[in-house]
């Protein structure tokens, strides 16, 4: 038995997917009931006949929403969910679960006391931290050492808060954090999964900067990075720092030293030279037998860049009494990418009108008068982040004033 309806169909075409109006879909529903009943229906939406017309108009429209939706899922752009992570499995990427807040820490004691990798550290709020490089105090009785909270997710360590030894090691009597923490985050969200699926399309690659890129931010643990390279036989300075001849550059805040090197060895060229002061020594043994030859890499660990606010609000009496408070919220949120856009990074130019949507969406009565940023003082409508330095941001930092 076959059957025809005027119910128009969903069309599929070249430049994508167009969905019948709902006007259309209701007369095609009238027009089918109509034939249905010998062709004498009153059409009027009041009538018993209109109800289920309208209704059956609403579930169609539903579904065809629906369908539209699905079909969208197969756009990287528009994907989400569930939808997104298959996507992202087809360049063998998996969503990460967050990542932990990065600290750098000053660890002092008796010269040459080494301070292990997973070495503890505790916070004045309770948070413990993890020593994710290795290091030896110096003569100087002092050591600069990166630590990783133990936990997930957009923990705030201001300056002077990791002041605690958790767990101790002989000769090591202090810690202390003379800059804030580059702040974690929760699971990945739709946008930053997009933007690092389009940035790891070429982590199967070989020598090739996108590629030791892609490889780095799939670090577990990694929040941000930084790759460039200099083929000429001179010294080159990019985004503030001298890059050595014939060389390769990589900044990389978050992730532990032994994975870090070898996302960085596995994919770099022969015979190139590295940039940095961190280190790790990668033993290969899978290409020889006993002895195993080692090789050292080099990369930048960033030195925190506090970056500051100042806010000029119209004043009014019918804005919400902690608005300070929910500003300086605001733009921590659009800052660390907890408010679905892209976190302040790397290298990155950081624009004002970046936080204007997250003020605004607090109140319809906030009027913005003036938002500026910068280092050392909050007097720019913009800002670039050298390629050496990684921006925090701490809500002291932050001035609201109501004008």
């Amino acid at each position: 038995m076959s059957a025809t309806t005027s119910v128009p169909d969903i069309q599929f075409t070249s430049t994508g997917l167009i969905l019948p109006a709902e006007q259309d879909i209701l007369s095609g529903v009238q027009s089918d009931m109509n034939a249905a009943f010998g062709g004498k229906l009153n059409p009027s939406l009041s009538t018993p006949q209109g109800q289920l017309a309208t209704s059956m108009t609403a579930i169609i429209g539903e579904k065809n929403s629906q369908i539209a939706s699905i079909v969208n899922q197969v756009d990287p752009a528009k994907a989400s969910g569930r939808m997104q992570d298959a996507i992202g499995r087809i360049y063998f990427i998996d969503r990460k679960e967050g990542a932990p807040t990065v600290v750098i820490a000053t660890c002092s004691g008796l010269a040459g006391t080494v301070i292990p990798l997973g070495a503890k550290a505790q916070d004045g709020s309770g948070n413990l931290y993890l020593c994710t490089q290795a290091g030896t105090i110096d003569a100087t009785g002092s050591v600069d050492l990166p630590f990783s909270c133990s936990v997930n997710g957009p923990i705030s360590c201001p300056a002077n808060a990791l002041t605690k030894i958790y767990q101790a090691v002989n000769g090591w009597d202090s810690i202390n954090n003379a800059d804030d923490g580059v702040v974690g985050r929760n699971v990945e969200t739709r946008a930053e999964f997009e933007l690092r699926r389009q940035e790891s399309v070429a982590k199967n690659g070989q020598s090739l900067v996108a590629s030791i890129y892609g490889n780095l931010v799939d670090v577990d643990g990694v929040t941000d990075a930084y790759v460039i390279e200099n083929p000429t036989p001179d010294p080159v300075t990019i985004g503030g720092y001298t890059l050595g001849k014939n060389s390769l550059y990589a900044a990389v805040v978050g992730g532990n030293a032994p994975d870090i090197a070898a996302a960085i060895f596995n994919k770099k060229s022969l015979g190139c030279n590295y940039n940095g002061d961190t280190s790790y020594t990668i033993t290969d043994q899978e290409n020889y037998s006993y002895p195993y030859p080692q090789y050292t890499v080099k990369w930048v660990t960033p030195d925190p860049l506090p970056v500051k606010f100042a806010v000029q609000l119209a004043n009014n009496p019918l804005l919400p009494s902690d608005i300070v408070a929910q500003t300086k919220a605001a733009i921590v949120a659009a800052f660390t990418g907890q408010d679905g856009g892209i976190r302040a990074r790397i290298g990155a130019t950081i624009f004002a009108s970046r936080y204007y949507a997250g003020i605004s969406a607090i109140s319809s009565v906030v009027s913005i008068l003036s938002l500026q940023l910068g280092n050392p003082t909050a007097s720019a409508t913009s800002m670039t982040v050298p390629i050496d330095h990684v921006p925090t941001i701490d809500p002291d930092d932050i001035t609201v004033d109501l004008i």
